[in-house]
């Protein structure tokens, strides 16, 4: 499981894309996924922190903390833009933060409300995607006008199982991202 800087020191430009998208509206704004207890998904607004040290969300007393606290399993995705359909994805594990100075310096950096009952999750990221749907991408030879621009990251070191979109084949690459062509659904 790599972490949110691990994944940006090997790939700083979708890192990059997909920071932009998650703060498009200043602070961090997104939609978390996480697996109910009966093993269905769960879906809520967040306010993501992304740091030189990792991406971290503090996440009130609530269904979704209870969901990370059994299972940490997570999937992350940008609130639509207003002025693109571009979207960010990122999905991996969530693990509680213990250590009290490092929650008290994000909770000092993030005006985390100290009078509030949250806890601070570490984001680790096994899977990482981008897609741009602006015409003017450029740097991706063959893509045909209108189709997406879709970059993806796997962490080398995650577990086969991890979910991954379709259009990405399962096996592992030499390269751990790629351009991936996406093909209208009809």
């Amino acid at each position: 499981m790599a972490s949110w800087s691990e994944f940006a020191a090997d790939e700083p430009r979708l890192a990059d894309g997909i920071r932009v998208l998650l703060q498009q509206y200043g602070p961090g704004f997104g939609y978390l996924a996480t697996v109910r207890a009966d093993g269905g998904p769960r879906v809520h607004p967040v306010s993501p922190v992304i740091t030189a040290e990792g991406l971290f969300c503090f996440i009130i007393d609530s269904p979704k903390r209870r969901d990370l606290e059994r299972d940490g399993r997570y999937a992350l995705h940008s609130f639509p833009a207003e002025e693109s359909d571009d979207e960010a994805y990122v999905a991996g594990r969530a693990r509680p933060v213990t250590d009290p100075v490092r929650v008290a310096l994000l909770a000092q950096s993030a005006r985390a409300e100290p009078q509030v009952d949250w806890r601070l999750f570490e984001f680790t990221v096994d899977v990482a995607m981008l897609t741009r749907r602006e015409q003017h991408i450029a740097g991706i030879p063959g893509l045909p006008p209108g189709r997406p621009a879709v970059r993806v990251w796997l962490d080398p070191n995650a577990p086969a199982a991890v979910a991954a979109p379709l259009t990405v084949p399962q096996t592992r690459p030499t390269r751990l991202s790629r351009d991936v062509q996406c093909t209208a659904a009809a």
